[in-house]
């Protein structure tokens, strides 16, 4: 039944600047959102067995705030799909702001974490902006290529592509010292985005070259807390996870590959099918069980099936989002819902390259499975927007009229028509 439109020409201004939804949100996306939450909340409460000892609210503790923490990223995650994926424009920019002037604070100020200034203290909680800028990131890179689209032919225009290379290379160097993951997180992002976006070949290949150059300068250049070279870390971290002479199973543990041995233990202690919710013999004495090495835990408890379940939920979401993209009648939305599972894909795929030693040791926590305030918001912020996206990004089959007042609500040169639509 077609609703009734008002002849009120105030009534029908104020449903142009409101356009309303043209679908409902994504189930898919809901229960993978839903499905990531329930594994946290069982594999959390044994991973976190290394803090009940210390917390004031015993056994319970550690549990009861990562529920309290995903409870107010669900509310995020409502709150963000009921609005219209316009509204994150200006949000953009204001989270950006207060991104990059707090990470920019850790950089000098921060508080030490694991050897390096990760976070800030706000009302006694601890914030890790380094989570903010990589959201940040895809917020941007959006923002500018919609701007910079190519009127005569689909894609985005040469200029468009210097800038969203420039917003990585600067948010990058904010993030440089907090472990190389977190910058290749950043740069297979902008890769990603630029490709769906229809960026030129051999404009990737310029790209390609100025990573290449400002990399070798940030690694020549920066320094770790102790005053060495970064470049001289990480050429010793690869070096060490690339020996070969010794099996690790024959190597003997030692302070520096204690969290690696102690992962592979635990994994190998879990077999096909696990030991079973709650009965990890390795989270007691496995460093940041419950953050950097979480997937070892869930991997000894339900086995390499409930691994792959895990793998297969992620590779879903960016399945999932890949397909709403390439429905979408504008750009805007296909770059939004493209680059947000593009990150906490990725990234859950670099935790689990790291715990199962095809990376090299570096810190990177599994979206929504770890423990962690800033990363479970951060996170929900990024599945509030794809939702946001399925539930009013006008689609092949919508009505003119839907498709007027999606544009409407839009500034005027983000009227491009997406590449990626099949």
């Amino acid at each position: 039944m077609e609703p009734v439109i008002s002849s009120n020409p105030i009534d029908d201004t104020a449903a142009a600047s409101k356009p309303r939804p043209v679908a409902s949100a994504d189930k898919h996306i809901w229960g993978i959102f839903i499905a990531l939450c329930l594994i946290s909340v069982i594999e959390l409460y044994s991973a976190s067995s290394r803090e009940v000892g210390s917390s004031a609210f015993g056994v319970l503790g550690p549990i009861v705030r990562h529920i309290v923490m995903l409870a107010g990223g669900f509310g995020i995650v409502w709150f963000i799909s009921r609005r219209h994926y316009s509204s994150m424009i200006p949000f953009t920019i204001i989270f950006a702001a207060i991104s990059v002037a707090m990470m920019a604070w850790v950089m000098f100020f921060g508080d030490y974490v694991n050897g390096a200034r990760r976070s800030l203290t706000i009302l006694g909680i601890g914030v890790y902006p380094a989570e903010m800028v990589k959201i940040s990131a895809v917020l941007l890179v959006a923002l500018v290529m919609s701007r910079n689209l190519n009127n005569k032919q689909v894609g985005i225009t040469s200029d468009g592509v210097k800038k969203a290379a420039v917003v990585i290379l600067v948010l990058s160097l904010l993030l440089v010292k907090q472990g190389l993951t977190n910058t290749l997180l950043l740069l297979a992002i902008s890769y990603s985005m630029m490709i769906v976006s229809g960026v030129k070949f051999t404009h990737l290949v310029v790209v390609t070259m100025g990573y290449a150059v400002c990399g070798i300068v940030f690694l020549l250049c920066i320094k770790d807390s102790n005053g060495e070279n970064r470049y001289d870390t990480w050429i010793a971290r690869l070096e060490r996870h690339s020996e070969g002479e010794v099996p690790k199973y024959d190597q003997p543990i030692d302070a520096k590959n204690r969290q690696e041995m102690f992962s592979y233990m635990a994994q190998a202690n879990g077999g096909i099918y696990g030991k079973g919710p709650g009965n990890s013999r390795e989270a007691s004495r496995l460093p940041l069980a419950f953050s950097d090495y979480i997937y070892a835990i869930v991997i000894e408890e339900i086995g390499l099936i409930g691994g792959v379940v895990v793998l297969v939920l992620y590779l879903w979401l960016l399945g999932r989002a890949a397909g709403i993209a390439s429905r979408c009648n504008r750009t805007y939305p296909a770059l939004l819902v493209t680059g947000m599972a593009v990150m906490i894909a990725f990234q859950a795929l670099f935790h689990m390259g790291i715990v199962t030693g095809v990376f090299p040791v570096s810190g990177q926590p599994l979206p929504l499975i770890s423990k962690g305030g800033t990363s479970i918001l951060v996170t929900a912020i990024a599945f509030g927007i794809m939702l946001s996206v399925s539930r009013t990004a006008t689609r092949q089959g919508n009505k003119t009229r839907e498709i007027k007042e999606e544009g409407e609500a839009l500034p005027e040169n983000f009227d491009g028509k997406n590449p990626m639509q099949l």
